[in-house]
């Protein structure tokens, strides 16, 4: 089994925070996005991954490093590859094309799920879907009254169905995806200007295959700030956190649970939580905080959030305020 991540979109709608760090890289309580992403995808395929391939922009050594530790840390062998120009989901895949071959799982690294299935690797292919109350942004299905899917549609203008594709695929034979996927490409075929992954979709159940949906309890986008924090709440809440929190230095503080504290973090008279996740070297003094994220090495002081989301290397000193600061900011 495979995994393919394409994740190489500028993330425009999580700004300020992905001005200098790559949107999956941004840390859902306490881990990078992709990392979540692989982790969960692992754990519910039922097979050994041996191969997570990273489609990414140009993201530099360092975060290259990173991914192929992700990818290794699950006993995988890490990837990368690159996509200069975005062109649409279809392309994003393609540009992995060397290794779309076998049984392939594709994951667009800006969602996160929860999900209690084993994959079946006998049919054609999965898609994951979700209900939602506004389709119109998404790509929907369509199956009949055996569970087959029997229509792909990207973005409808007018309804057709209120099951939105959350970005999750399987397909049982990576090498038909990447031929139809070329095909698409050598053809110049497009919707809404750009190549997409719905059309070789529809190709390839033209010809044959049957896709089924796949249905996952929960859906959490990160797209935007409020939706990072919500998806780190949720996340919080299901997630054991069994962190020794080294090296955390308490002073007339108190935490309520569920939160994530990295390590060498220094609270000073205040209360943290609940839903608060504070990343490595950051220091919280003479302040309240609920459902917020804060990154590393920032110092908070004097201040009472919520519903907020803090970036790197920043210094905030007071406040009442719901504030989405991105990094290297010094404010108050």
């Amino acid at each position: 089994m495979k995994i393919i991540v394409p994740m190489a979109g500028r993330g425009s709608r999580l700004r300020p925070h992905t001005l200098t760090v790559p949107k999956p890289l941004v840390p859902i309580a306490g881990k990078p996005i992709v990392q979540r992403l692989v982790e969960d995808i692992t754990r519910v395929c039922g097979q050994k991954v041996d191969e997570i391939a990273f489609v990414i922009g140009d993201f530099g050594a360092e975060v290259e490093k990173d991914l192929v530790s992700i990818a290794e840390g699950l006993g995988a062998k890490g990837s990368i590859y690159h996509q200069d120009e975005a062109l649409g989901t279809a392309h994003a895949i393609l540009c992995a094309k060397d290794s779309l071959e076998g049984p392939v799982v594709v994951a667009f690294a800006d969602t996160l799920f929860r999900a209690d299935f084993t994959l079946d690797a006998n049919k054609d292919g999965i898609i994951w879907v979700q209900k939602v109350a506004d389709p119109k942004a998404y790509g929907v299905i369509k199956m009949d009254e055996n569970s087959v899917i029997t229509d792909f549609i990207e973005k409808p203008e007018v309804f057709v169905s209120d099951l939105a594709i959350i970005g999750i695929y399987f397909f049982k034979d990576g090498l038909n995806l990447r031929s139809e996927l070329q095909y698409l490409i050598d053809n110049d075929i497009k919707d809404k200007g750009e190549y997409q992954l719905t059309n070789a979709l529809e190709n390839m159940k033209v010809k044959g295959a049957n896709f089924y949906p796949g249905k996952v309890e929960e859906w959490l986008d990160c797209g935007n700030p409020p939706a990072a924090i919500h998806a780190n709440k949720r996340v919080l809440e299901y997630t054991e956190n069994a962190e020794k929190r080294a090296g955390l230095s308490q002073e007339n503080a108190n935490i309520i649970e569920p939160c994530y504290i990295g390590s060498n973090v220094t609270l000073k008279n205040c209360t943290v939580g609940p839903h608060v996740s504070i990343g490595d070297a950051t220091s919280i003094s003479n302040s309240t905080l609920k459902n917020t994220i804060i990154q590393n090495n920032t110092c908070i002081q004097n201040a009472d959030l919520e519903d907020s989301m803090i970036g790197n290397n920043v210094d905030y000193a007071g406040g009442t305020k719901r504030v989405s600061i991105g990094d290297y900011s010094k404010i108050g």
